[in-house]
């Protein structure tokens, strides 16, 4: 039975020089209409997360959220499931740094009119905000990480530093961590308090 992670897993082999027809095959099986593309594996935890908690089966409404293995890969990407490749809706998120290549890449795969968000820094950036530095380092704690953010916090290049920043430097300080919290920060946010990038997102997706 096909699934949404054999239609990614076929999207990055084409997008990395491989054939793109176990990508053709997959999107006709499973309906694939629009795909969003997303920075790295963080950010696909957080929509899939996110679509959860709104009961929302993606996959079910045609809808691939592709993580791309970075921003520089958006060109690429955008060709195989964009006008060039398999032609389908493209959406996504971007950290507002990596906006140029994604613009770049976009016009390159006659995509320009792709709705995708500009994140202020990053997700990870918009999350921390959006809960608060005091909810985050309980979650931190929750988790049993809280020594491993300590020992952080006693080093010299972190002193001085705001909160957010810390945090957010933290996160990415272990293979891993930033997609299980990508996914535990989500969960904890207050429905009305989705950042804008991410809520506008599935606004853009319509509601099912």
């Amino acid at each position: 039975m096909a699934d949404m992670g054999a239609f990614r897993d076929a999207v990055s082999g084409w997008a990395n020089g491989g054939s793109g027809d176990p990508a053709r095959e997959l999107s006709e099986q499973l309906g694939v209409r629009t795909a969003v593309l997303l920075e790295g594996p963080s950010d696909l935890a957080a929509v899939e997360t996110l679509a959860a908690r709104r009961g929302r089966d993606l996959a079910a409404e045609g809808v691939a959220a592709v993580s791309m293995g970075g921003a520089m890969s958006i060109a690429r990407f955008a060709a195989v499931l964009g006008p060039p490749g398999l032609d389908l809706r493209l959406s996504g998120l971007c950290d507002v740094r990596e906006q140029p290549y994604y613009d770049r890449g976009l016009r390159r795969a006659g995509a320009a009119d792709a709705a995708y968000f500009v994140c202020e820094a990053d997700l990870e950036d918009e999350l921390i905000r959006a809960l608060g530095t005091a909810r985050v380092e309980e979650i931190v704690e929750t988790e049993g990480d809280l020594r491993p953010w300590q020992t952080f916090l006693s080093q010299p290049a972190q002193h001085g530093r705001p909160r957010e920043q810390q945090l957010r430097r933290f996160l990415g300080t272990k293979k891993g961590r930033k997609i299980r919290y990508g996914h535990l920060l989500v969960e904890a946010l207050d429905s009305d308090r989705v950042p804008a990038p991410l809520n506008d997102l599935f606004a853009a997706l319509g509601h099912g």
